[in-house]
């Protein structure tokens, strides 16, 4: 029975005491744990990326509460498949059931259906028939329609951290039927815990590929081992399986670092293992803004367009778009200095709290607003030379401070001139 499992499905959790991780969700007193002891669990999203446990979770969830549950995956699944759990959910338990026994429905990878496909569980789950469980990898606020989204709550899981990946290699070897029966000595775990990427189903599968290829009774891994295996055994893309992220890496950092033709290389085998579309243009319209910003502001509106396209025409016909705008990006020249700006902007806010906004810059609503000054000695730029007028829009504590500081490149280049023309000395890069 276990031989033929990966060890992977062997060492699924049974219960949130043998659940590894998450401790913010499904920890003593956490808001998950919390909803779990109630029994008033709310329709969720999981939100987070592979081999992190939202697959597991869901079903100890079902265990704990007793409750019948129904698992879909959104890459084989259709109206008809959900409509068909819908109506043997309303004749299990009754389509007004106030018991809290209401079946839970399980959807992986939720953010692939359709509208149309999300539409069919509203009133399901508006009228308590099933509670839903949807499990992504995307940002449900763009994957997931906004009625649905409102319905649920939303429970971000994080990748595994080193030492919850040391813990699961401890308890694979200690418990998993299979491997207890080996005396096997992790010498080296680097290369493992690197190439798992957090994802703790990655790290078994190395682990067990590993394990497996040492034919010695003793079996001792060190970091050249795992490589050798790894490389050995490197499979075909495919956009359900662990080399989902990987792949996408490679293409924006090939972007990143201005090679069209590494950027088309990693593009088409992302469109021949099926890669939904929208996730490739989506991924370049981020990479636009952090990674080109206004060095070429037009590589905003071509990947904005993209994304549009994509949306509308699908495959195969978008692939054509898509390498319009992946060799327009990679060929365009980079500036990260809007990504700095907002980082940095950020850090001195946690830094400095909230400092008062200025008198001559706030707004007046009210007459006791205006006798107060609010507002008074603002400055309307358009009725100065060059729409300009030299004031402070900063807090005074913050006076002088640049969180922007434009790039090397020609377009900000000119930017940073019209700034220091304007700002003189106060304006300093």
């Amino acid at each position: 029975m276990h031989s033929n499992q990966p060890l992977a499905e062997r060492l699924r959790p049974n219960s949130l005491d043998e659940f590894i991780a998450q401790e913010h969700l499904i920890g003593k007193g956490a808001v998950l744990n919390k909803a779990i002891s109630s029994g008033n669990l709310p329709s969720m999203i999981f939100w987070g990326p592979p081999g992190v446990g939202k697959t597991t979770l869901a079903n100890i969830i079902a265990k704990d509460l007793k409750r019948p549950f129904y698992a879909l995956s959104a890459i084989n699944s259709g109206v008809k498949d959900v409509r068909e759990v819908i109506e043997k959910a309303k004749k299990q338990a009754g389509e007004l059931n106030f018991s809290g026994t209401d079946p839970i429905l399980f959807i992986d990878e939720i953010h692939r259906f359709s509208k149309s496909q999300q539409d069919s569980l509203l009133g399901a789950v508006e009228k308590g028939i099933v509670t839903l469980i949807g499990a992504t990898t995307e940002n449900p606020s763009f994957e997931v329609i906004s009625p649905l989204l409102s319905r649920c709550q939303i429970y971000i899981l994080k990748s595994f951290e080193k030492d919850d990946l040391i813990k699961l290699l401890n308890k694979a070897i200690k418990s998993d039927v299979l491997l207890k029966k080996k005396k096997i000595k992790v010498k080296e775990n680097e290369a493992m815990l690197t190439l798992s990427g957090g994802d703790a189903r990655k790290l078994l599968n190395i682990f067990e590929l590993v394990v497996n290829s040492i034919k010695d009774s003793k079996i001792e891994i060190t970091n050249d081992i795992v490589m050798e295996q790894v490389q050995q055994n490197i499979a075909l893309y495919d956009k359900a399986g662990e080399q989902h992220y990987d792949i996408i890496s490679a293409f924006i950092k090939s972007i990143r670092g201005s090679d069209p033709n590494a950027a088309v290389y990693w593009l088409a085998r992302m469109i021949e293992g099926g890669e939904d579309p929208k996730f490739i243009a989506r991924r370049m319209l981020i990479l636009a803004s952090e990674d080109i910003g206004n060095a070429n502001p037009t590589a905003m509106v071509m990947a904005n367009n993209c994304f549009q396209a994509v949306n509308v025409i699908g495959y195969p016909e978008c692939e054509l778009i898509l390498s319009q705008v992946a060799i327009y990006l990679a060929a365009s020249p980079k500036s990260n200095a809007c990504y700095k700006a907002i980082q940095n902007a950020k850090a001195e806010v946690k830094d400095k709290g909230a400092l008062s906004v200025p008198l001559h810059i706030r707004n007046a609503p009210t007459k006791l607003m205006k006798d107060l000054n609010y507002g008074k000695d603002y400055k309307y730029s358009h009725n100065y030379d060059s729409n300009f007028s030299e004031q402070e829009y900063l807090p005074e504590i913050l006076s002088g401070t640049s969180y922007y500081i434009p790039g090397d490149n020609l377009r900000e280049k000119e930017m940073k001139e019209r700034l220091k023309a304007s700002w003189g000395e106060k304006y300093q890069f």
